[in-house]
């Protein structure tokens, strides 16, 4: 029996440039992981979870599940990894053994909110896959293979920052400068000191979710057409990923926390903005604390000061219906 996990992430800075050759600055959240199991089997099945049976107590409860699962469970997210995975050993030349087997899958994060889901689930699947098969795959080319399997096979937008934190876990600084991408085909990944980090906090509300591919779709194609606010946007939040790791460093969290807000601001300049998700940015900085998207929408993140703070929060999302918890980063 192998037994896998993979946790949500959070984007802190720079996103969500990922996808246009920037620069991003993220960490995982060990509060919510993805678990896979596999195990030897006479046939080849993937075995649905909660997720993925058609099964409700009544209507309400299909509406409360939808909101929270979306319309999709996991069986198609295992199924694309199993061909990309399969195709990537034809490619690379590795022959696997016949050996058959049963994958199964849980999840306790949050999905269509923004903090990595699906790519969670496809990361724990791939880890069980590389141990079954005794197959070393290096860490740029599994954040490589999670991203085809989402984009290739099930034709999701969207970029590696996820992948790449989730594979790599702690915290890690991104650079996908277009030189690195096309001569090398992955970015620069520097892994950062979680000591570094100031209070940070991770918000997030179940109702919001909407999927991330439907946040970014308009986005691409303002970017591809050039639209100049959008390309010069995409270029700030690369800088601001930048200063965000030298502020780390510095240990300067006011400037830090600066950085946070600008890069909300900055997003809110360019895209429509539900007012749920509005609300939360508000709330949070109501009481002081800085605020953004962790990802796509649904959910946020944002430095705060001290546990008096925090306890504030706490109060304020409380009213609005928000649940907000501590990162825990560190194994």
């Amino acid at each position: 029996m192998i037994e896998t996990y993979a946790y949500a992430r959070a984007g802190f800075l720079g996103n969500p440039s990922d996808g246009y050759h920037g620069k991003t600055i993220s960490f995982v959240l060990r509060n919510f992981r993805a678990r896979v199991l596999l195990y030897p089997s006479a046939r080849l099945e993937i075995k649905p979870s909660a997720a993925d049976i058609p099964l409700w107590e009544n209507l309400e409860d299909l509406r409360q599940s939808t909101r929270w699962r979306g319309y999709y469970g996991g069986i198609r997210i295992m199924q694309a990894l199993l061909m990309r995975f399969s195709d990537y050993c034809i490619e690379q030349g590795i022959e696997l053994p016949n050996r058959n087997f049963t994958i199964e899958y849980e999840s306790t994060i949050p999905q269509r909110l923004g903090l990595g889901g699906s790519s969670a689930i496809i990361t724990a699947a791939l880890r069980a896959l590389m141990q079954y098969f005794e197959i070393e795959i290096l860490k740029p080319a599994q954040a490589n293979l999670v991203l085809q399997t989402e984009t290739r096979e099930l034709g999701v937008g969207a970029g590696l920052q996820d992948r790449v934190i989730q594979v790599y876990e702690g915290v890690v600084y991104m650079d996908f400068s277009e030189p690195l991408m096309t001569s090398r085909g992955y970015g620069e990944y520097v892994e950062l000191d979680p000591a570094l980090f100031p209070n940070v906090f991770v918000a997030y509300r179940t109702s919001l979710s909407e999927g991330t591919e439907v946040f970014h779709n308009d986005i691409r194609s303002r970017y591809n057409r050039g639209e100049k606010k959008v390309v010069q946007a995409m270029k700030r939040w690369a800088t601001i990923a930048e200063e965000g790791r030298e502020t780390l460093l510095a240990g300067d969290q006011p400037r830090l926390s600066d950085l946070v807000n600008e890069n909300y601001d900055l997003r809110s300049s360019i895209y429509q903005i539900s007012e749920g998700n509005q609300e939360m940015i508000r709330t949070a900085r109501k009481v002081g604390a800085s605020a953004k998207f962790a990802g796509s929408g649904g959910a946020i993140v944002g430095t705060y000061r001290n546990a008096r703070q925090f306890q504030r929060l706490e109060r304020e999302f409380e009213k609005i219906g928000v649940a907000v918890v501590r990162p825990r980063i560190n194994a």
